[in-house]
Parts: C-alpha cells; structure tokens; sequence
C-alpha cells in the first residue's frame, strides 16, 4: 500500500523523511490523497451496483403528536401540487405513515432525473408557490431529515399501483466499504425472496446518512407478512443470504408503514 504513495529509498526498507510524510498524509483523514481514494471508491460502488438514471429522495418527517391531521393536510396539499405540476419534472414514489416503529413519522420518496434534476426541482420549489405549501407543514413537525439515495439495479422501483395492505422499509446500516459485498451476496438470494413477494424497491445512500441500504415490501396485512417470511427460509439460499449479509450490518431496523391517501404506491 506505502509503495503505491510513496517510492522506498536507496536504503532498502527504509523510507526517507520526505517521502514517509507524504505518505502519513496520505492516510491522513481530509487529506486529497485519502479524499480522491474515498471518491473513487462512492462512483465505481454507484457504476457498479446503481441504477444510474434516477435519484430517490427520502424525506422523513416527525410531527407533533398533537398535529397529525394538520400536517397530513398540508402535506397533501405540498406534495400533490409538485406532483402535478409539470415544470418539475419530479415523481411521487410513495407516501406512508409509520404504524411500528419511531411514531409519529412519515415517509415521502420521490423520484428525480439524476443530481441535475434535483437540483432544478429544488430550484423551482423555492421560487415558487410550492414553497409557501412546504412551509406550511413545518409548524407541526418535531423534526425532519432528507436523504438522497440510488436505485440497485436488480431492483428498479414498482410503478404507482393500488393493491393494498401495508408496507416493510427495511433498513441497514452497513459496515463502511461493505456495500459491493452486500449487495453481491443479497444478489444471489433475491430469487428466494422473489418466488413468495414481488419487491417495491431497493436504494443505497449517497447524500445524507451514509452506507444505508434500504428495502421495501408490500403485504396485504401483518399475519400474511410472518408467513410469507417462513416460507422464504424454505427456499434454497436465503437463509445463507440473511447470514452473510447480517455480518456486514452494523444496524438493522424494520418499519411498518400505512401509505396516505394521495400515495401513488398504496
């Protein structure tokens, strides 16, 4: 690794004053060294694994216990409009409330045409009435938090559909430098999954909280969930799946969620 960085001197395992300071710097955390080697390894893990057309934001919001049928009104009113309004050229994924988990939260994921896109829908929501109907919600949260995330290419996001029932956002926080290896392994036990319920989506972060990994199902209610999830331990591979891929998680959190009304996905 030191040879790559620095040359050894004539003195054979020995590296002059001048070269070895370069290379402790370039293991030094903020260096341009160790900030080009960190950069490199987010885009070949994004080239690799990603889905590259699309950007999902997720959007989680804490409301007032008191407030959660103001701020569901308001909120229909923010993201129907951008919604429907053309100019932005952005897309609802879904839009649920938190049944088991952190109470009180709601989670919005849309959908924008890579970084340019966000960055021109962002544009246009602040200088527009839309940001008088985004402000209108905050009086009623506790707090909120935005993360930009990339598709996994095995799993392009389900179009909007009404089947029903109840929603599963599994998330994982991974290991730092694991997420090749995990979404590799999960790769080859996806297939065992698949055979029992067809998957609504699967994202990894690059802005906000990073080496997150998420996935969403969808279940008519939660007895049907439990056994669909037996089912899956049946399958070959999936249980070799969970364990490998549990070894690269540092967390693992499952929420239940119910979608709102104007919810695409529902």
């Amino acid at each position: 690794m030191l040879a790559s960085v620095a040359r050894r001197s004539a003195t054979p395992g020995v590296l002059s004053s001048a070269k070895r300071g370069i290379s402790v710097q370039s293991l030094l955390h903020g260096s341009p060294e160790a900030k080009k080697a960190g950069d490199l390894e987010i885009q070949q893990h994004s080239r690799i694994v990603g889905r590259g057309k699309y950007i999902h934001g997720f959007e989680t919001h804490r409301v007032k216990p008191d407030k959660i049928e103001e701020y569901k009104k308001a909120a229909e009113r923010y993201y129907k409009g951008i919604q429907e309004d053309s100019q932005l050229n952005v897309k609802l994924t879904g839009n649920w409330e938190t049944l088991v988990g952190d109470q009180d939260t709601f989670v919005h994921i849309l959908e924008y045409e890579n970084y340019a896109g966000y960055d021109k829908t962002m544009h246009l929501v602040k200088t527009s009435e839309h940001y008088d109907a985004y402000k209108a919600m905050l009086p009623f949260l506790s707090s909120r938090t935005n993360q930009l995330n990339q598709e996994f290419a095995i799993l392009p996001t389900a179009p909007p559909h009404a089947d029903g029932g109840i929603f599963e956002l599994r998330t994982y926080q991974l290991k730092p430098g694991t997420l090749l290896e995990w979404e590799n392994t999960w790769r080859r036990g996806i297939e065992a999954r698949r055979k029992s319920v067809a998957p609504v989506g699967a994202w990894f972060s690059q802005v906000g909280r990073l080496h997150q990994v998420h996935h969403m199902w969808q279940y008519p209610n939660l007895q049907v969930r439990k056994e669909t999830r037996e089912k899956a331990w049946q399958i070959d591979g999936w249980a070799e799946t969970v364990s490998k891929t549990a070894q690269l998680a540092k967390s693992m959190d499952s929420f239940i969620l119910y979608p709102l009304s104007f919810s695409p996905l529902k």
